[in-house]
């Protein structure tokens, strides 16, 4: 019963989290009502099995104590009978009740406590069903620190798959040179952001190697190889903080000279200066009081704070206007300068001064060249980029 209470307590905790990070989409398809009935019919389910295991699991001390205080009321009956009898004498009678007492303290005491036992017992086995799931393999012992980081990447022979009977990366081979701009394109689901999980090491290839300055990943330490590159994602994050603590999170003693310029460059120092508190405005959980656009301008300038070899554009500028994303141009050049850098962009005006772009179907490499030279080719690319600008 403790178990099925956890449970049905972990439901309901779920169903809470969800409505409310989902009350807009709630509100948008008027579904109140309904998520309501729903909610309350979860909550009931919550009740009846917490009732059911509270009764049950706290009817044992009661029952004990009764059965003691029977025990005892037996020992004095019996004693007063037989000491009118003059078979026993007061004092034994009131030995017979401190022994008695004495056997009984630990039963009740661990009657009463026996609910809570359960209970624990029950909470546990949530516990070491989240602690059972595999965790992220460990660095090897050999696994080294890369100091200086050039920046050639080389998949070899890679494949992968979330799941051992599906593979999404097949036999990929592709070497990106020092400096590079890499775009990659594909439709949806071709495996695009897959590649940068796997640059990552978020996961690991299930064939093949990966090679950073000629040494293969997973025998480079992740913090080492993580602290290589900028990313710029699709899904922005920002945490509750001011806007300076956000700008500098990957770099911790940046100066306010530094995030402004940063901030300027990405075209969103303007807006921060009209706020109340300018850089020290604070933003709440995941930045719901500015825009999505404005979320994706300050992930930008924190990825131009960092110093680093490698960058990770994925769908950077999906959130902002063309007119935004013609501004800002100029500024993500000069952070691409001198960096090798993976661009992933369905808006393919973005990324026709890539060094090199492979196009990607169903997890292989289609198409590789520059911008030119696959329009010449009349594939899938020319396809791709026609589909948007004929």
């Amino acid at each position: 019963l403790f178990s099925a209470r956890s449970k049905k307590n972990g439901e309901l905790n779920a169903f809470v989290e969800e409505i409310t990070s989902g009350h807009k989409t709630i509100k948008t398809y008027n579904k109140e009502e309904e998520i309501f009935n729903e909610f309350m019919k979860v909550n009931e389910e919550v009740c009846e099995t917490t009732y059911l295991a509270e009764y049950h699991g706290f009817i044992n001390g009661p029952i004990m104590s009764m059965i003691n205080n029977i025990g005892l009321s037996l020992i004095s009956v019996l004693g007063a009978i037989l000491y009118l009898f003059n078979q026993i004498s007061l004092g034994k009678i009131n030995n017979f009740i401190t022994y008695s007492k004495k056997f009984q303290g630990p039963i009740n005491e661990v009657a009463n406590i026996y609910a809570d036992i359960q209970s624990a017992i029950s909470a546990g086995e949530r516990v070491f069903t989240l602690m059972d799931v595999d965790a992220e393999r460990k660095d090897s012992d050999e696994a080294i620190s890369l100091d200086e980081i050039k920046g050639s990447i080389e998949f070899k022979d890679v494949s992968f798959g979330y799941l051992p009977n599906k593979t999404i990366i097949k036999n990929f081979n592709i070497k990106v040179n020092e400096g590079e701009v890499v775009s990659i394109v594909g439709p949806t689901g071709a495996g695009k952001t897959t590649l940068i999980n796997l640059l990552m090491r978020f996961y690991d290839v299930n064939e093949g190697e990966i090679l950073l300055d000629g040494v293969n990943i997973q025998d480079i330490k992740r913090a080492s190889l993580r602290k290589a590159y900028s990313m710029v994602l699709q899904d922005t994050w920002l945490f509750n903080g001011t806007i300076y603590e956000n700008v500098s999170y990957g770099k911790e003693d940046a100066s306010i000279e530094e995030v402004k310029k940063v901030c300027k460059d990405a075209f969103i120092h303007e807006y921060i200066e009209k706020l109340p508190n300018g850089y020290d405005t604070y933003l709440s959980e995941q930045g719901s009081n500015i825009s999505k656009g404005q979320k994706q301008l300050l992930t930008i300038a924190r990825a131009m704070l960092l110093d680093s070899k490698m960058l990770i554009l994925d769908e950077a500028t999906s959130n902002v206007d063309t007119l935004t994303e013609i501004n800002i141009n100029d500024a993500m050049t000069r952070l691409m300068k001198n960096k090798t850098c993976f661009i992933i962009a369905h808006r393919l005006s973005t990324i026709m001064n890539a060094d090199k772009i492979i196009v990607v179907n169903n997890g292989e490499i289609v198409e590789c060249g520059k911008h030119s030279e696959l329009l010449k080719q009349n594939g899938f690319y020319s396809k791709l980029y026609n589909s948007q600008f004929e």
